[in-house]
């Protein structure tokens, strides 16, 4: 089945770089106008660019996942400019690099703020003005099911809140059934983007990362947007409350 988002909004989050990016470029290839959010406006505006320019429908808007006021607000603008919602990906996410001796509160609010608390916000407001049949899609990770740490050092914040997420998403599934909206997550493996600050394609950390992949290279953005288009699409409307690993063979082993 060819995925077709013809007539559908989008709401992406973390939209301005990475996978976000990507996600809101296939929706639009597929059909969707997307609302690209992102904390910072000038990253929301280039995706929304580099959309419009290959002659997609696209608007930015900007907005922190952790502040409800201007969540709703971009929720109220999107059904302003596209007169709709359809679908959603709860993308934008965090990480900071300390292990259990050295995270700090404050480091462990912001992790857990955006990357769990944020998706509650948005799943929130955006589900009261979804159409019935939508569909939503939260990003989790690999972390959420095994812990990563080539040095015995790990990031139990990250850890905690992308845990959290996969279980948000079962409960949203079920709690967005009535009203006809589907739920599933993405786990993603390593993925070619500098998240984590890091390079990950050089050859010490391939070697680290060979142990555990099947398909021996680096997942890219793309391969993440492919699965996002999918699980929002039609083709997938007997699927809801799953998380689907899209990492390469990760936690097959």
């Amino acid at each position: 089945m060819i995925i077709d988002h013809h007539g559908k909004v989008a709401f992406v989050t973390g939209a301005g770089s990475g996978i976000g990016r990507a996600i809101a470029r296939q929706l639009a290839d597929d059909g969707a106008s997307v609302a690209c959010v992102d904390i910072k406006m000038e990253l929301a505006d280039a995706t929304a660019k580099i959309i419009t320019d290959a002659g997609g429908s696209a608007a930015a808007l900007v907005a922190d996942v952790r502040d409800r006021g201007a969540v709703e607000k971009a929720v109220a603008d999107v059904i302003d400019t596209f007169g709709r919602l359809d679908l959603i990906v709860n993308n934008a996410g965090v990480v900071t690099m300390s292990g259990l001796d050295t995270v700090t509160d404050e480091e462990w609010d912001f992790v857990v703020d955006i990357n769990m608390k944020g998706p509650f916000i948005v799943a929130q407001a955006a589900s009261r003005v979804m159409q019935n049949g939508g569909a939503m899609v939260n990003m989790t990770t690999v972390e959420a099911e095994v812990v990563v740490s080539s040095s015995g050092n790990c990031q139990v914040h990250y850890n905690a809140s992308k845990g959290g997420v996969k279980m948000l998403t079962k409960a949203l599934a079920v709690e967005l059934a009535a009203k006809g909206i589907r739920v599933n997550a993405i786990a993603p493996g390593p993925i070619n983007t500098r998240f984590t600050g890091g390079d990950i394609t050089g050859p010490e950390a391939m070697a680290f990362m060979s142990q555990r992949l099947l398909v021996p290279r680096v997942g890219e953005p793309e391969d993440i947007a492919r699965a996002a288009s999918f699980l929002l699409s039609d083709a997938a409307s007997y699927i809801t409350g799953t998380q689907l690993a899209v990492d390469g063979g990760w936690l097959t082993r």
